[in-house]
């Protein structure tokens, strides 16, 4: 039985069948498609946030050992010969918009990750487009710019009765861009990460256990020292952790080694989300004359969201992210973001994380343009104890929101989590060690 597309109970829609897109360093990509000398040249890309380190590192300028991260110095000194680019977001941003937008002609269910990676539900695509080839095909013809329209049967089965799982692709995004296909979020982009540049590679529900049990742990999304402690303690691969009681992972690494032992064991459920949501809003501005002080761009900035925040088509939406762009002196570009923790309308809860990222990481050069743009919406207000029975109730609901507000806030600046509560795990065991057990503390 194929299972279909369904609407969850907050209205996001949900798909079991996933196909994942990933295109590796897509911002170097966006700046070949505009520079098409860059690509049988050693290049790389300056960060965003730091512009003596480098970003993005091309291929062939891997070969004589640049590495993303070192800094520019370092990088001429392994290669005089390295073309050195300006970081253009506000292009970048654009390109994968596109992307975005052409992969929703073919799916109404996609998950953007990150730049360069989504997620794409294909619940229900056999009986449009056929079997899991074909649904790849129709993704693969979308990310290059073609037409979409009923598929030729027997045209399919003709070009595709010899081949394996994997497919090539033509020139452009479509032949930078690595599909897996799979059940699950989890197994489509293992195996998108295994599948070579415009190229696919399949994962049906019969050969996903043995498939996933191959891999390796370094494909699990879990932190950086969970890693390196796995790979201390002998666990090379997904088979390995697999293989442990799920209960000694806990123990071990909390709520994150619970997910990943479900995810190596092939029993986690984590389909492709598709959040409806209101077009973004833009409020922009021109300056006849190029600024370059931050006070004037962080007061633009208030003006800016004033203005967005009065838009008929936020009404009945909080803002929950929000972009600043800027296009500089010179045809260079600024952007930031902003995720806010707390859902808002006011002006000034929207306004202080964008102040805080300008400071940090101002522009480079002199504004002409500048734009506030909200992404991302929560529906409705926040949350009124209207209906509590008593006074007690309220505050109690108080506190609950607080300590959340508290959890979430030590999260965000120690990147891991610090609060545990005890759990009884063996508490027939014998050694007091073993009956309890710290997990994630959970508000």
């Amino acid at each position: 039985m194929v299972p279909r597309t369904n609407l969850s109970l907050n209205h996001d829609i949900v798909s079991e069948l996933a196909a994942c897109v990933w295109i590796p360093l897509f911002a170097l990509r966006a700046e070949e498609l505009r520079r098409p000398e860059l690509s049988n040249r050693p290049a790389a890309l300056l960060a965003p946030d730091d512009a003596r380190r480098l970003w993005h590192v091309s291929p062939v300028a891997r070969r004589y050992g640049v590495k993303a991260g070192i800094t520019v110095s370092q990088a001429i000194g392994l290669c005089p010969s390295l073309t050195l680019c300006e970081p253009d977001p506000v292009y970048y941003d654009e390109q994968f918009a596109r992307l975005l937008l052409a992969l929703s002609n073919v799916s109404p269910v996609v998950e953007p990750v990150e730049l360069g990676k989504v997620y794409v539900g294909v619940d229900g695509f056999d009986r449009l487009y056929g079997n899991a080839e074909q649904q790849l095909k129709a993704i693969r013809d979308a990310i290059a710019g073609r037409r979409l329209g009923p598929p030729n049967r027997r045209r399919w089965q003709r070009r595709f009765v010899n081949t394996r799982t994997r497919g090539k692709t033509g020139p452009g995004w479509a032949s930078w861009a690595r599909l897996g296909w799979a059940r699950g979020k989890f197994a489509a982009w293992v195996a998108a990460a295994k599948a070579k540049s415009g190229e696919w590679t399949i994962v049906s529900d019969s050969t996903r256990s043995t498939f996933l049990a191959t891999q390796s742990v370094a494909a699990l999304p879990i932190q950086s020292d969970t890693h390196h402690r796995l790979w201390q303690l002998g666990i090379k691969t997904l088979a390995d952790v697999a293989r442990l009681p799920e209960t000694a992972m806990v123990a071990q690494f909390g709520s994150e080694g619970r997910r990943a032992w479900r995810l190596a064991a092939g029993i986690a459920d984590d389909p492709v989300v598709g959040r409806p949501r209101p077009e973004p809003i833009v409020a922009a501005l021109d300056y006849l004359t190029p600024v370059a002080d931050r006070g004037m761009l962080a007061h633009a900035l208030g003006i800016l969201i004033d203005r967005a925040l009065k838009h008929p088509r936020r009404v009945g939406w909080r803002v929950h992210k929000v972009q600043t762009r800027a296009m500089l002196e010179g045809g260079a570009s600024w952007m930031i973001e902003a995720t806010l923790k707390d859902p808002s309308a006011d002006r000034e809860h929207i306004t202080a994380p964008l102040r805080v990222h300008l400071e940090r990481s101002p522009p480079i050069g002199a504004v002409e343009h500048l734009s506030v743009e909200f992404v991302e919406f929560a529906p409705g207000t926040a949350e009124l104890q209207l209906f509590a029975r008593d006074a007690q109730s309220s505050a109690r609901a108080k506190r609950q929101h607080a300590l959340r507000n508290a959890v979430r806030e030590i999260r965000t600046r120690l990147k891991r989590s610090a609060l545990y509560h005890v759990i009884e795990v063996h508490p027939w065991s014998r050694l007091p060690e073993r009956r309890y057990a710290l997990i994630d503390f959970e508000p």
